[in-house]
């Protein structure tokens, strides 16, 4: 993780280099669609009253989430251990469902992160990870398919299965280059002064809640692919405690 920026506001907009929707809007419909076709077992969230107890247990799951991200290798079984934790679908597997994208330039940072020239070839995968109905993330991949396997390539172009299930045998490891928390349940410096007072209402959580970018190496140490992974709200999609 040495290198790795934590903070808040977005620091890298990855839809300033390529075409297709808005991740908006993206969001947006991926929700939809969620809600339209997912699938059953899944347990549905109470709301998360507004209180200042239930705002600060809400911060500790987003802290502890961003951590697991930041330790673990696989952010597709990071989010399959926490939608089981959570109880949030049965099984907890979580799918990738492909989105539409438009063919453009691979950014430059993105080709001197994985260390390739202008002229190898680099492909871009975007999906959204859902855990039942639940849609925890929306993902860009970028890939060198000359440093993966031939199977593993077949894998990515014709299903939906997770980017991190696909290349497990790599025996991949992970390292942040930016750990960004786009919101947050407590206000700005709430250790110092007092806590929000609790309301009738619950507590608005909106679309995003966290954003990573990493570049993912072989055993051998040799990059072969850069993810940046938006987190939704819907992380927060289970039945807070009593």
């Amino acid at each position: 993780m040495r290198g790795a920026r934590m903070g808040r506001g977005t620091a890298w907009k990855p839809d300033g280099h390529r075409g297709g929707p808005p991740r908006s809007r993206l969001l947006a419909i991926v929700l939809g669609a969620a809600l339209l076709f997912g699938g059953g077992g899944t347990a549905m969230a109470a709301d998360w009253p507004d209180t200042p107890m239930a705002r600060m247990r809400m911060q500790a799951e987003i802290r502890t989430l961003q951590v697991a991200l930041l330790t673990q290798p696989s952010a597709t079984v990071t989010l399959e251990d926490w939608c089981a934790r959570h109880a949030m679908a049965t099984p907890a597997r979580v799918l990738a469902r492909r989105l539409p994208e438009t063919r453009m330039a691979i950014p430059a940072q993105v080709r001197a992160d994985l260390g390739v020239g202008a002229d190898e070839p680099v492909r871009h995968r975007r999906v959204a990870l859902s855990c039942g109905s639940h849609v925890l993330s929306l993902a860009d991949n970028w890939y060198v398919p000359a440093r993966l396997t031939p199977a593993m390539n077949a894998r990515l172009e014709q299903t939906d299965v997770p980017f991190g299930h696909v290349v497990a045998d790599l025996g991949f490891t992970r390292r942040t280059l930016d750990s960004t928390l786009l919101w947050s349940p407590l206000p700005a410096g709430w250790e110092a002064q007092a806590l929000p007072p609790a309301s009738s209402g619950a507590i608005v959580v909106p679309g995003e809640i966290l954003r990573n970018r990493a570049v993912l190496s072989r055993h051998d140490g040799v990059a072969f692919s850069e993810v940046v992974e938006t987190y939704t709200g819907a992380i927060l999609e289970f039945t807070p405690p009593a």
